[in-house]
């Protein structure tokens, strides 16, 4: 199971806690973890990545092990900590201005 966290705002359109699990198969990559939590949240289809061309919506960051992956390929897999459950998939929604 791949933990996921998400941001509040997300997190109360889907009703749920801080952190989901989804299962991915292999390869785990961000696409196939935003795939499984659409598919567990129907809800957020379209709140994270657009819904025409799949690609991250402005103002939301994807971080795991501490790195930021927001620019990474989507089709990248993820840190083998993530993998095994060590470390969460976090979907943070930046903020932006000076």
């Amino acid at each position: 199971m791949i933990r996921v966290i998400l941001p509040v705002h997300l997190r109360t359109l889907a009703h749920s806690g801080k952190e989901v699990r989804v299962e991915v198969p292999a390869p785990v990559t961000q696409r196939g973890v935003l795939d499984a939590v659409e598919r567990e949240f129907p809800m957020l289809v379209g709140t994270i990545r657009d819904r025409e061309t799949g690609r991250r919506r402005p103002l939301v960051r994807f971080f795991a092990c501490e790195e930021d992956l927001s620019n990474e390929s989507p089709d990248t897999p993820l840190p083998d900590r993530v993998v095994r459950g060590e470390e969460p998939f976090m979907v943070v929604g930046a903020m932006a201005g000076g």
